[in-house]
């Protein structure tokens, strides 16, 4: 059992950590299915921000935060050759939540996976 992180950053983590094992639908942003960044979107509407529906343009939300300073609640990016193709949520202790793609759960996993860690951009900090 993952036991979500205290409820900082607006509760948007606990809200988030509610959808574990939610599937994986491409364009989805309800807890029917979501994508990564419609799971994204969902979280931070539940705490009253208005995100946009692509991981691009939340690429360009908020302010840049290094990878030690991230805290729960942060979004971070990933992709290959510096082009963002994934997002997901800083859920502490250097983990994430995301949904991952087709016929994957909503779940939690490591930053510093292999697979993860070599695909990790940046992060960003969005104002609640």
């Amino acid at each position: 059992t993952i036991v979500a992180p205290p409820s900082t950053h607006g509760g948007v983590v606990g809200v988030a950590m509610s959808q574990l094992g939610t599937p994986y639908v491409w364009g989805g942003s309800s807890p029917g299915g979501f994508d990564c960044s419609g799971l994204v979107m969902w979280a931070f509407a539940q705490v009253g921000v208005s995100l946009p529906h692509s991981s691009y343009a939340l690429f360009g939300m908020g302010v840049p935060v290094s990878r030690d300073q991230l805290e729960p609640g942060d979004l971070v990016f990933f992709g290959l050759r510096g082009r963002v193709s994934h997002v997901g949520i800083y859920v502490g202790e250097g983990r994430f939540l995301h949904a991952p793609s087709r016929g994957k759960d909503v779940r939690v996993d490591s930053l510093y996976s292999s697979y993860w860690s070599g695909r990790y951009l940046s992060a960003r900090r969005v104002a609640m």
